[in-house]
């Protein structure tokens, strides 16, 4: 069983475990929740049909946890807590004997407090025990044939919200209408924390004069104003995985 998110780590992993032990002997599992986009789901589902691996969907509801909710710096344990819980009962009553998840060396380096909630489960990481980096990842999926190998990353929408600033339905809304207008404008690597009425927008420095060019300008602060934003800033560092775990060290 793989704990598949659509994502090219757990899409690596797929693949690999379709190719080398074959279809009938591998399930893909995404969690399905507020936190996940509703094209990030699509494209995990479009993706397993692509390999002919059977995939599953279940239902998680981290939100109407209060340790997720109130969003403490362990947040992603709460979450992946419960979505492995998920994936423990699926394989007893299914018979696979082994969970497999797209964690890679790189994830080492960085405040993960879902690699606890892994490690309690049992969930194994083989690309991690392997020591490939995203880097590698990405190379070996384009041999590979993989099309999304250089799909960016996409974690989810709560990781846009800094840590004690409670989580809603709400504004998980407005950051991913905020993003979608401007991935839909041509950005890829882009991410919009949420901090209250205020977004903070981060794309690749060398995209940066984009954002202030006419009439791209004011169509942001149009529609953002329009979700709900009062004021609209641009990170100068640019864009970085985590930049809300700056905040305390880490």
């Amino acid at each position: 069983m793989v704990a598949y998110s659509g994502g090219i780590d757990s899409s690596f992993v797929l693949k690999l475990c379709a190719v080398q032990l074959g279809k009938a002997n591998v399930l893909a599992v995404t969690g399905a929740s507020e936190t996940f986009t509703k094209i990030e789901l699509d494209n995990a589902v479009d993706f397993a049909k692509s390999i002919g691996v059977r995939h599953e969907i279940v239902t998680t509801r981290e939100i109407d946890n209060p340790d997720f909710r109130s969003n403490p710096p362990l947040r992603c344990y709460h979450c992946k807590k419960e979505f492995y819980s998920k994936l423990a009962e699926l394989a007893e009553k299914r018979g696979f004997k082994y969970i497999f998840d797209g964690s890679n060396k790189d994830d080492l380096s960085d405040y993960r407090p879902g690699r606890k909630a892994a490690a309690e489960f049992g969930i194994i990481s083989p690309l991690i025990k392997f020591g490939l980096t995203k880097k590698d990842i990405r190379g070996l999926s384009k041999k590979m044939g993989i099309k999304i190998w250089d799909k960016p990353s996409n974690p989810c929408l709560a990781s846009r919200v800094p840590y004690g600033e409670e989580i809603t339905e709400k504004k998980l809304e407005m950051i991913f209408k905020a993003e979608k207008f401007l991935k839909d404008r041509g950005f890829i690597n882009v991410r919009v924390r949420h901090h209250g009425k205020l977004a903070r927008i981060e794309v690749p420095e060398k995209e940066i004069i984009k954002l202030l060019k006419e009439p791209l300008k004011s169509a942001i602060i149009k529609e953002f104003t329009s979700i709900g934003f009062t004021w609209v800033s641009i990170d100068i560092k640019g864009y970085r995985t985590g930049s809300l775990n700056e905040a305390f060290g880490k």
